[in-house]
């Protein structure tokens, strides 16, 4: 699953090279532009790297311990559908009338206000986060 994101933040990534390759090519608009990289800085950090790692720990640490699973398997697979759930919602702003998050990925709070970021997208880019959030703790639980 991390890797589909990784696909997806890096097409995100090429169309924001492509649109800055040379003066005056206009890809994608100003709003595109912010709401790809929000969308390329979230996808790459916490819907990719974070549980690339979280799963190759998940593989690895019952090998390091002998066990033959984790300690708490269903929790690590409801903490896997929280991650994959929180992340469609937060890339899913991308299907909204007035897009996704377009405040950057780390959601400095003046840009994040609803007078700069009005529509539906910021919102779900943070309930998407929460949702996430919450699957990797819960999935940390077994570390």
């Amino acid at each position: 699953t991390s890797f589909a994101f990784f696909v997806i933040g890096g097409v995100m990534a090429l169309f924001m090279r492509a649109e800055l390759a040379r003066p005056g090519l206009q890809i994608m608009s100003n709003e595109q532009f912010n709401q790809a990289f929000t969308m390329h800085g979230t996808i790459m950090l916490l819907m990719f790297a974070t549980p690339l790692f979280a799963g190759f720990a998940n593989w690895i640490m019952p090998l390091q311990i002998g066990a033959p699973d984790v300690a708490f398997p269903r929790l690590n697979m409801f903490a896997y559908w929280l991650y994959l759930f929180g992340s469609l919602i937060a890339v899913g702003g991308f299907l909204t009338p007035q897009g996704a998050a377009d405040f950057g990925w780390f959601a400095y709070s003046p840009l994040s206000d609803a007078v700069r970021s009005p529509g539906i997208g910021a919102d779900m880019w943070i309930m998407g986060l929460a949702f996430s959030g919450f699957g990797t703790i819960l999935g940390s639980v077994n570390f």
